[in-house]
């Protein structure tokens, strides 16, 4: 996986991807964050379509179906029913976990 400047924040937002992308390829500003916007909208866009998403040496976003359950309020103990619903998961590659445990490079 190609190395990266650290982000100062310690987050890395839409904008510092579309410098990335201009910077790497070379694209306009515009063009990068218009390429940026793209991937993200796809991505978006099967996820709320109900498909998983795998991204070779990255992961998987997957989503996961939670059935009514009972909860508790811990101040008051009261139960609660829970209702169902749909979560969305990250499963990192083996490439991109060994990488953020400073395993073997990629």
């Amino acid at each position: 996986m190609p190395k990266t400047e650290s982000i100062a924040a310690g987050s890395l937002t839409r904008a510092d991807l579309a410098d990335a992308v201009h910077q790497e390829i070379g694209l306009s500003r515009a063009e990068s964050a218009t390429l940026v916007e793209t991937v993200l909208d796809r991505i978006s866009d099967a996820l709320i379509a109900g498909n998983n998403v795998k991204i070779s040496s990255f992961g998987s976003f997957v989503l996961r179906e939670k059935g009514l359950r009972i909860g508790r309020n811990p101040k008051t103990g009261v139960e609660v029913p829970i209702e169902p619903r749909t979560v969305l998961t990250f499963r990192p590659s083996q490439l991109l976990r060994e990488a953020i445990n400073g395993g073997p490079e990629a």
